[in-house]
């Protein structure tokens, strides 16, 4: 999968739209309409050396929230990785190099969505400091 096909299952399956939070960075978080918690964040052209995973020039990642225990046994150096600038326990980054099947993205998209969709709600969001995003 790639961006745009993650950022499409997202959208077809959660009725979610990507935001862009920060000015200077076209990264795009998906959060649950509810409680304005994040569950995906697509991050482009990062560096495969701060990834620290093989390879050379960038790629396009996926941070998703996953369990502990699942994140141990999935991680390959590869392309399921300990996330890239979140809680490298509780979140994964995923490689969008097609080095990871579609089918067990869609998979840990679900469980990142599972596991966020009763958290408590984001205190005073400020969603005009959101754009839409546009994969």
């Amino acid at each position: 999968m790639n961006a745009e096909e993650v950022r499409k299952h997202i959208y077809d399956t959660y009725g979610v739209e990507g935001d862009l939070p920060w000015a200077d960075d076209d990264s795009t978080v998906f959060r649950h309409k509810s409680n304005r918690k994040w569950f995906a964040l697509i991050m482009f052209g990062v560096d495969r050396a701060r990834l620290k995973t093989a390879g050379e020039g960038a790629a396009d990642a996926l941070n998703l929230k996953c369990e502990p225990e699942l994140a141990l046994m999935i991680r390959d150096g590869k392309g399921i990785l300990p996330a890239y600038h979140m809680n490298k326990e509780k979140w994964i980054t995923v490689v969008l190099d097609g080095s990871v099947p579609a089918e067990q993205i869609k998979a840990l998209i679900d469980v990142s969505y599972e596991l966020t969709v009763n958290a408590k709600p984001v205190k005073n969001p400020k969603p005009s400091a959101c754009k839409s995003s546009k994969v």
